[in-house]
């Protein structure tokens, strides 16, 4: 089964890049794979802080996921799978595609402030003609109709 791979962050665009992945996998008889990470800089703390501050953000990115995985296995039929890593985003993703094999598109949502889609579509954008999938950009402000319609 092909996977799409999408970002959870905390970022509008977010929304859109769900939404995408969950209808194409549903067409497609799919699978989402739905990567969070959380920033080694912010765990640059003593060992016990440090233990405690990652726990509080799985924590965050858990009932964050929850929201979309419930929309997802409710009224697509999609069930998505959740990973976690500590890292720069853009690194994790190399290295996740490069470990399951059966990821075969990753699905960015661009941001919608004039002058940059965000950093993680400007970082893959740069590095897209060797990554080994190819990367699916959905605009930030694409409804929601308009995005069933094309999926």
């Amino acid at each position: 089964m092909r996977k799409f791979l999408v970002v959870l962050d905390d970022s509008r665009e977010c929304l859109n890049a769900m939404r995408y992945a969950a209808f194409r996998a549903r067409h497609t008889g799919g699978g989402v794979v739905i990567l969070a990470t959380i920033p080694q800089e912010d765990m640059q703390h003593f060992m016990g802080v440090a233990d405690v501050m990652r726990a509080e953000a799985r924590e965050r990115i858990e009932a964050h996921y929850e929201v979309f995985a419930k929309w997802m296995r409710d009224r697509q039929g999609v069930d998505p799978e959740l990973v976690v890593r500590e890292g720069n985003a853009g690194d994790e993703i190399l290295k996740l595609v490069a470990e399951d094999t059966r990821i075969g598109i990753l699905v960015l949502g661009a941001g919608v402030e004039k002058g940059s889609p965000g950093p993680l579509v400007t970082q893959m954008t740069r590095n897209a003609g060797t990554l080994p999938i190819p990367v699916t950009i959905v605009p930030g402000d694409m409804t929601k109709e308009r995005l069933e319609a094309i999926t």
